[in-house]
């Protein structure tokens, strides 16, 4: 495969599996040297990915963190930049739900959705950056949702934090645009992903149903977009939230 990211080096977050694992693959696949990371819980998977990108003749390291600590994201930049020389690009792609009327969510599920989603990717975004200004070049991917675009029910505190990363995202791109950097979001629809399991058969169904292509979307196929996003073939691109949604926007 082209070589969009020969010499360059970067961070995947939620990597141990799903999306993340599939991005990380991805940007090795095109050259990148990628630190792979997840929680210290999900240590064995986020191994494994780095297994199969070796595997796969590329480059990786797993480093355990919590994207909700200001200490291990800024910790990621710094293994990065040790183990690899730079950063280059990240997709801040860790996230969870939670499915709860409004009225029956209690304030913890609430606070960590919010934790993970959106205090997670801002402060990603928080040292990513800062590195990135200082070298004057870069891209940041980060993962919203088709929730970020609708709001379907059951859902709110999800959908509260993927609209919130769409308005995170467009103001780093504005902050960071004259420095020659790009952030820009993907907003994937019903994905083949563990995240899945958490819905019943009925909002499986709806969300599903809303796809102009009727069936879940692959890891692979959100990867494709990330990163493309965060190649040389998209430096025109910033501020966007890309729908990988099967057509659900359309209909």
């Amino acid at each position: 495969m082209t070589g969009w990211f020969d010499g360059r080096a970067g961070i995947v977050t939620g990597a141990a599996g799903g999306i993340g694992r599939a991005t990380a693959l991805a940007f090795a696949r095109r050259g990148g040297a990628v630190i792979v990371t997840d929680l210290e819980a999900c240590s064995e998977e986020g191994e494994h990915t780095v297994d199969l990108i070796r595997a796969d003749g590329g480059t990786a390291e797993f480093v355990a963190g919590d994207v909700t600590s200001a200490k291990d994201q800024e910790n990621l930049v710094d293994e990065c930049v040790r183990r690899f020389g730079r950063l280059d690009f990240a997709h801040n792609n860790a996230g969870i739900e939670h499915a709860a009327s409004l009225t029956d969510m209690e304030e913890t599920d609430f606070d960590r959705v919010l934790a993970v989603n959106l205090k997670g990717v801002w402060l990603g975004m928080k040292y990513q950056l800062r590195h990135m200004l200082a070298a004057g070049s870069g891209a940041v991917v980060n993962t919203s949702s088709l929730a970020g675009l609708v709001s379907p029910p059951l859902l709110g505190a999800y959908v509260a934090s993927k609209h919130a990363v769409l308005g995170l995202t467009k103001t780093a791109a504005v902050e960071c645009a004259e420095a020659g950097i790009r952030v820009n979001a993907v907003c994937p629809a019903s994905i083949r992903t563990p995240l899945m399991d958490v819905l019943t058969p009925d909002q499986l169904e709806l969300w599903v149903g809303r796809m102009a292509i009727h069936r879940l979307g692959e890891p692979s196929e959100v990867a494709a977009a990330a990163t493309w996003l965060c190649s040389d073939e998209a430096t025109f691109v910033t501020g966007v939230a890309l729908p990988v949604d099967g057509g659900a926007t359309a209909k």
